[in-house]
């Protein structure tokens, strides 16, 4: 695989889980969050069960990083799903977003690993862009807003709970922990929180199919694919496109506006991933130049 077809591939990952926001508002109308969720990570679960190894059995180590990994993915997929009730597509995937810069704070509280200034600013401008994404001319910040900086700060502890356990454990099986983990929590939190509720309707059924082959499977096939072929720095700046993509998914599927300062906002929060991945891409640049 060259280059450009790594770029391509992973860049076609990115487009489809920016695409499954409208996805997954589109089945709230006829399904709760939690019944959704169970049975789209249950499917999930039962596809990518084939081909992943299950021996030899997992160490205490791996299997304690594995529940970890499936709550952090749980917590953030189930307040994500129940915030895409109240708010939008394209702002949730805005805030989801942050969690690449989040990312680097939690590694400096859990790790200890202390992260360069420009880190720090740039957690500071998609903090500015957040604010104007959901206070002027957007109503201000919702509870489904609120939800979804959950979701951001779950998926910021899961890039480095991944990031520590993805060097000695197998990949394949750490996201079947994920996938699974959250399908049992999702399952559990809906027989306590909520009255379930599914109306299989054809538009909901196609996006369902839609969220489950591509946003968790097919995606994560691809992923692995074309990161073979690449740093993770340049994997992350192709994955800052993701908002992007759930913006127009939105604008062009259910005619959702946004205000200037919205996008404004967006592109703040997009300009700070870009700006906290700067060092890390700069290392490697320096030395693939001293090889």
């Amino acid at each position: 695989m060259t280059r450009r077809h790594a770029d391509l591939t992973l860049l076609l990952a990115t487009f489809l889980w920016g695409t499954t926001f409208v996805a997954v508002k589109s089945a709230l109308a006829f399904a709760t969050p939690l019944a959704f969720l169970t049975v789209r990570f249950g499917i999930a679960t039962l596809l990518l069960t084939p081909g992943t190894r299950f021996h030899p059995r997992p160490t205490g180590r791996e299997l304690r990083g594995g529940l970890l990994l499936g709550a952090l993915v749980a917590v953030g997929f189930i307040t994500v799903t129940a915030g895409l009730v109240i708010t939008t597509p394209s702002r949730a995937a805005f805030i989801v977003a942050v969690s690449s810069v989040l990312a680097p704070v939690m590694a400096l509280g859990l790790l200890g690993q202390r992260p360069g200034w420009l880190t720090a600013a740039a957690l500071v401008l998609a903090t500015f862009g957040i604010y104007l994404l959901t206070a002027p001319d957007g109503g201000g910040l919702n509870r489904g807003d609120l939800l979804t900086l959950i979701c951001a700060a779950c998926f910021g502890g899961q890039i480095v709970a991944v990031t520590e356990l993805g060097r000695s454990y197998d990949a394949r099986r750490l996201v079947w922990f994920q996938v699974a983990g959250t399908a049992v929590v999702a399952g559990l939190a809906m027989l306590l929180l909520e009255r379930p509720h599914i109306r299989w309707t054809g538009e909901f059924v196609a996006a369902l199919g839609y969220s489950v082959a591509f946003a968790s499977t097919i995606c994560f096939l691809l992923q692995m694919s074309a990161q073979r072929h690449m740093s993770s720095a340049r994997a992350a700046l192709i994955f800052c496109f993701e908002p992007l993509f759930a913006a127009l998914t939105s604008w062009l599927v259910l005619g959702e506006r946004l205000a200037p300062l919205q996008w404004l906002g967006g592109g703040l929060i997009v300009l700070g991933m870009l700006a906290a991945d700067l060092p890390a891409a700069s290392r490697r640049l320096t030395g693939s130049r001293a090889s």
